[in-house]
């Protein structure tokens, strides 16, 4: 038996927004709580003060510790079997990289716009890169596309996303999303985390960088 794909965020911010806590409950959801769901590099002062949701260690392990000092994961890193998601990668995850890596690690928050190179601080481990295309996504939807590539075994190009979705309030008002998102494939909606549409919209009069 293949052993259990696990999925880490290095959490690259001083606080968790409201934002990127919907999007941490997505990812737990998505992939199945804290048995797979990491959340590593959390300041000791954000981890003795997390939100009540990440508390639970059924939704995701949190720790002070980066991600190469997890158990376990300098040894896998040794042996190539952790990925280190990279915009800056020359290679796109594939279906057979289920039978390369373990562990699939992410430096985030990837949805920054304009995007930062958070990624490149987790470079110095030597994790062997993946990219998920051309275009920005935010971290949920980037680990829900790693999941569906290398979990549901869908090659990247099968996969069928809306890209800069435009969130239309009423006839006068709209917000346009900088991303690429899963198409929801009932309908044809961008798959967003529970309550994300209501946080945007009561945003949607503050520039978007002020509540990423």
């Amino acid at each position: 038996m293949a052993p259990q794909k696990k999925y880490v965020v290095e959490h690259m911010e001083d606080g968790i927004s409201p934002w990127v806590l919907l999007e941490y409950l997505a990812i737990s959801h998505d992939v199945g709580g804290g048995g797979k769901f990491y959340l590593t590099s959390l300041m000791p002062s954000l981890k003795m003060s997390l939100p009540p949701q990440l508390v639970d260690p059924e939704v995701a392990t949190t720790t002070s510790t980066d991600v190469i000092d997890l158990p376990g994961v300098r040894e896998l890193a040794g042996q190539g079997r952790v990925c280190l998601l990279d915009p800056g990668a020359t290679k796109d995850l594939a279906p057979q990289d289920a039978q390369v890596f373990d562990w699939f690690v992410f430096g985030g928050i990837l949805g920054d716009h304009p995007p930062r190179d958070r990624t490149g601080e987790l470079r110095k481990y030597g994790f062997e890169g993946r990219r998920l295309g051309p275009k920005q996504m935010t971290t949920d939807t980037a680990i829900r596309v790693v999941k569906m590539v290398v979990e549901d075994q869908i090659p990247l190009d099968k996969i069928e996303y809306v890209d800069f979705p435009e969130l239309r309030w009423n006839k006068h008002e709209s917000t346009e999303m900088p991303f690429r998102y899963v198409k929801d494939g009932q309908t044809g909606e961008p798959i967003m985390p529970d309550g994300m549409r209501e946080l945007i919209r009561q945003d949607s009069n503050r520039g978007f960088d002020d509540f990423v």
